[in-house]
């Protein structure tokens, strides 16, 4: 009875600092670069953008609402700045708490929303900040 237990407390101690190690290391990403306007007049510019959904609005959960979608720690709280073509936006990145960009993960859906993938561009998109979700 013993071994078991001893080996019980072994997992669990194994398991306890494998989670705050990942927990540690959840809040450390690296940073990328903002997008810079291009040399040549373009339609596909950078500017600030904060027209998201976010998980703290009705609307974010609502399938038939069909607008941007946006899953942050920081919600719209921090700088974000997009691309778009035609009113779709096609990337995105948002600053951390100091000030440093990371692009955003663009899914291939737009959940929960459940119309717009046949808008032209694919319509709305869903975009979640890099490791807040994990395995996202």
């Amino acid at each position: 009875m013993r071994t078991i237990v001893r080996r019980f407390a072994g997992f669990a101690t194994a398991v306890t600092a494998a989670a705050a190690l990942s927990i540690a290391g959840a809040g450390v990403a690296t940073a990328d670069e903002w997008p810079t306007p291009p040399p040549y007049p373009s339609p596909v510019s950078p500017f600030d953008y904060d027209g998201f959904l976010t998980p703290t609005d009705l609307e974010y959960w609502n399938p038939f609402v069909n607008e941007d979608r946006l899953t942050s720690p920081f919600g719209t709280s921090t700088r974000i700045v997009c691309t778009s073509f035609h009113g779709v936006l096609l990337d995105c990145w948002q600053a951390d708490r100091e000030g440093n960009p990371h692009k955003l993960v663009q899914l291939p859906g737009n959940y929960p929303g459940s119309i717009g993938s046949s808008q032209p561009g694919g319509g709305p998109s869903h975009f979640v900040y890099p490791g807040f979700i994990p395995g996202i």
